[in-house]
Formats: C-alpha cells, sequence, structure tokens
C-alpha cells in the first residue's frame, strides 16, 4: 500500500529535497507541495493525503494553525490526515501545541533521510513519533511549565482502569506496545486493546497525545 504524502514549508529547496527523497521510495507518493499554511490545508482538502510533513514556522499561516485545521476540521470535512512537524529547533512552543491538537510526531529538518523516510512509515502506520527522547522532553517541560488546562484531565483520569492506568504510565514513558507486554506479563494483543480504550475513554487521538494528557494530568512528571 502506497502512502500518499504532501510537503508544506516556505523553503523551495527544502520542499525539494524532501519530496525526492520521499519518491525515490516505492512505497511512498508525494503528491503535492506547498509553501505555506493556508495553501498547506487547502491543498491537503484537495489531495487527501495520508500524511501531512508541516513545518512549524511559515509566513501567511504557520503549521500550527494549519494542523489545527487539518486536525480539527469543520463540519462535512472528513478527512483528517496524520501530521508531522519539522522544526529547526527540538524545543518549540509551536511543537509542543501542535502535538496537543493532535500531530503524530515531530522531526527536526537536519534528521539523516533515513529518519525522515522511517518517521512518514510509522506516522502512516497509525502510530506517533514518540521514540527520541527529546520529544518526550519537550512534553515535559513544557506541561510543567504551564498551568493544568481547562477540563481538568486529573479528573478524566477517574474513567480509566488500574490497569488502563498503567498502560498509559507506560506509553508516556515512552514505551512500545511490546515493551508494556512484557513489563506488565500481557499478550501484546491485550496492551493493543488497552491502549486503544485509553484513547477512546479520553478522547486522545493517538499515543502523542496521550503522552501530553499523561503530562498535564500529572500522571508522570518530567522526573519520571
Amino acid at each position: 500500500m502506497t502512502t500518499r504524502v504532501i510537503i508544506v514549508d516556505d523553503q523551495a529547496m527544502v520542499r525539494a529535497g524532501f519530496a525526492a527523497l520521499l519518491a525515490a521510495q516505492s512505497d511512498i507518493d508525494v503528491v503535492g507541495e506547498a509553501p505555506d499554511g493556508a495553501q498547506g490545508v487547502e491543498l491537503s482538502r484537495r489531495t487527501h493525503p495520508d500524511v501531512v510533513l508541516m513545518d512549524v514556522r511559515m509566513p501567511e499561516m504557520d503549521g500550527l494553525e494549519a494542523a489545527r485545521r487539518l486536525l480539527s476540521p469543520p463540519p462535512g470535512v472528513t478527512h483528517r490526515p496524520r501530521v508531522l512537524m519539522l522544526t529547526t529547533f527540538d524545543v518549540d512552543d509551536y511543537v509542543y501545541e501542535a502535538l496537543r491538537a493532535g500531530a503524530s510526531g515531530f522531526l527536526l529538518k537536519d534528521a539523516p533521510p533515513a529518519d525522515l523516510i522511517a518517521a512518514v512509515r510509522v506516522v502512516a502506520s497509525g502510530d506517533a513519533l514518540l521514540a527520541p527522547s527529546v520529544t518526550r522532553r519537550l512534553i515535559a517541560d513544557f506541561a510543567r511549565q504551564r498551568p493544568t488546562p481547562p477540563g481538568k484531565p486529573a479528573l478524566r483520569l477517574k474513567a480509566l482502569t488500574a490497569r488502563e492506568t498503567e498502560v498509559l504510565t507506560l506509553v508516556a514513558r515512552g514505551r512500545s506496545n511490546t515493551e508494556i507486554a512484557e513489563t506488565l506479563v500481557l499478550a501484546e494483543q491485550t496492551v493493543k486493546t488497552h491502549v486503544s480504550r485509553v484513547l477512546t475513554k479520553l478522547d486522545l487521538r493517538d499515543r502523542a497525545q496521550a503522552v501530553v494528557f499523561a503530562y498535564e494530568s500529572g500522571l508522570v512528571s518530567a522526573g519520571e
């Protein structure tokens, strides 16, 4: 199955380089490019990509606002792509807000080519790009600096069973389903079921939002 990708970045050379790299992969099809967030949203609505590579800082409309529009579309728009944020800085307020909005992760622009290709595949498969420790550090740092957002995340934790809370804690610490299964002595399929129930009960889109929620609710802290 081919993964459809669009690239949204205000630097033409960056777009061209990423497009050439990804298009060379047999399982990835680059279906469009855009120079700013507004055009990126319009392009996504028209081409229905699986993954949007979205630069964080752009003129006209930045990547954060564009990501919000793609991930929380207006009534009548059913397509919601996976969004992978591209940034020059590993600690960026915009990136944190994008993760809260439902972006599936972020990647530094100077990452090795193999990392970009792998990131697109990971995000397209439905997983969140949370393996790099810097992602969890970013979330932890910003969550610690901010007051608890509206909705009182700590109260929402009460909807989870004890086992689901354990699973969420391990997800927030960056553990894979396989590692969680080994830690809790469960079948991997059982862990997948627990993760799915956690996301459903807390109304979260994916593991990236789950990590944000776990820190903001106080379930885990930056020192853990």
